[in-house]
């Protein structure tokens, strides 16, 4: 399946909207983990793949590959993989909805 794009068809939208096509990304397997395991800095693959815990090499490469292309991490040969400017913009952005989902979770 190829990396969702603003503008271009993706799960759940033929419009491919920039929110559904940010969705289709975030939403797939992993994709998430990755991104918060590097928010405190850059990892080797190995380091992020003990971190993430089951996920197989072959899936955790496809969601690098994702979020490289959507310009959310960057690859670095001597530190590994890291947020970009771009990257850390949404860890800002998703921060309410953390806190959001703390305090849902202590009502239940």
């Amino acid at each position: 399946m190829p990396t969702p794009r603003p503008g271009r068809p993706v799960r759940g939208s033929r419009s491919g909207r920039p929110l559904m096509a940010a969705l289709d990304l975030l939403g797939r397997r992993h994709a998430l983990r990755v991104l918060f395991e590097l928010r405190e800095g850059a990892l080797r693959f190995r380091e992020l793949a003990a971190r993430c815990g089951d996920v197989s090499p072959s899936v955790l490469n496809a969601r690098l590959r994702e979020l490289r292309e959507s310009g959310l991490i960057a690859q670095e040969t001597a530190s590994g993989y890291r947020l970009t400017e771009r990257g850390a913009e949404l860890g800002t952005v998703l921060a309410p909805l953390a806190r959001w989902s703390e305090a849902w979770a202590r009502k239940r």
